[in-house]
């Protein structure tokens, strides 16, 4: 039986902690209870608005016990045609538990700025130090918005979840996600992003995947808006979405959002994300993102940039790019999808009018032998809902 957590107070050895919260079997209560480790910040839902969701006849068969059991499944949820036709939960997650995205919350940014473009709050071609600054002392002083959106800048940054020293060290210090010492107490995010400095290339010439990236980008969407990240989707995405709960999202020291990261919703939420998209933007009987910014995402990635980049191994024979925080997979079988370390997923195929959110607590953040066996999965869903 697993004791994590429990009695009061849970035995030190079923205690979750900032040191452990992200290695099983902690991960499996801690992942669906993330507020109660690290500061956050409310991104409101309208109860009074909620999309309501059709229920379908539920297929069982699309996802095995022993494929939940195998990928550390918490829970999964798969729309068709505005119709839940498969829905489960595992370990501690139930319908109504908001589980971390990890870098799904990227894609989830992703959409936001096409909303802020087209309310003319931002321009993806403009350079970063427009909006921002204070890093023009840094590798971002010449990079564009668009450059950190298709993660194409040319900045050096391990993206090792494994490391034990360097600056991604300091980047989960900096997150308020690590036990942090003393001496390393006054950095937050912002700070952390003008420490960068160094570059590793050109900007806009391969896919380099930096989580830091994204978190500018929530720097800029806080400083355009002139509002709190976390309000801001709400008001631009969470509340006309119609979602059902609210979400939050982890914030440092100084209350800055882990855009990259840190975003927590229930599992049916993130499938009304997806359900949004292969309505080309639209959801709850209004256009939330802008039809073209999803026929961009779709179609507009660059497949040679992807190829010089750093995850093209991972997906062999594949024709793959990545477009505003989204993988894109072209092709006469379209697909996009985002991705979190340790088993977060949300795919949305337009065609067939499918959406399927999907959160584990795998033990590995980026298992090379879990992308395919889930993408195998999805494959057979997809094929099966023809």
């Amino acid at each position: 039986m697993n004791k994590i957590m429990k009695e009061f107070p849970p035995k030190k050895q079923n205690q979750v902690t900032l040191e452990n919260w992200r290695t099983h079997p902690y991960s499996s209560w801690s992942f669906s209870n993330v507020r109660e480790l690290i500061p956050t910040s409310e991104i409101q839902n309208d109860p009074s608005k909620v999309w309501e969701l059709g229920t379908g006849q539920n297929q069982n068969e699309l996802v095995t016990e022993k494929e939940l059991t195998d990928l550390s499944v918490d829970s999964v949820v798969v729309l068709h045609k505005g119709n839940i036709v498969f829905e489960t939960y595992q370990n501690n997650m139930d319908q109504n538990g908001k589980h971390i995205l990890f870098s799904v919350s990227k894609s989830i940014l992703g959409l936001l700025c096409g909303i802020l473009e087209k309310d003319n709050l931002l321009d993806t071609s403009a350079l970063v130090s427009k909006y921002i600054p204070e890093i023009k002392g840094t590798a971002y002083k010449d990079a564009s918005i668009r450059d950190c959106l298709d993660m194409q800048v040319g900045v050096y940054f391990d993206e090792d979840y494994l490391a034990t020293s360097g600056p991604i060290i300091s980047y989960r210090y900096a997150a308020n996600w690590n036990p942090t010492p003393d001496s390393e107490r006054h950095l937050g995010l912002r700070s952390f992003l003008q420490t960068l400095k160094e570059r590793d290339g050109d900007h806009g010439h391969k896919f380099h995947y930096v989580s830091p990236n994204t978190d500018l980008l929530g720097w800029v969407i806080e400083r355009v808006s002139d509002d709190q990240y976390s309000n801001v989707i709400s008001e631009k995405l969470w509340k006309p979405l119609g979602a059902e709960q609210p979400g939050y999202i982890t914030v440092d020291r100084f209350g800055a959002p882990r855009s990259a990261g840190g975003k927590c919703f229930t599992t049916r939420d993130l499938a009304r994300v997806g359900m949004m998209i292969y309505q080309n933007g639209s959801g709850h009987s209004q256009q939330i993102v802008p039809e073209s910014w999803i026929e961009d995402i779709f179609n507009n990635g660059s497949n040679s940039a992807w190829d010089l980049g750093d995850m093209a191994p991972d997906f062999p024979n594949k024709n793959v790019a990545y477009r505003s925080k989204w993988y894109s997979h072209k092709g006469s079988n379209p697909m996009i999808h985002g991705i979190g370390i340790h088993g977060q997923y949300l795919f949305v195929d337009r065609v067939r009018e499918i959406s399927i959110s999907w959160f584990s607590s795998d033990n590995d953040p980026l298992s090379k032998e879990r992308l395919p066996k889930v993408l195998s999965v999805v494959n057979r869903i997809r094929d099966n809902l023809t």
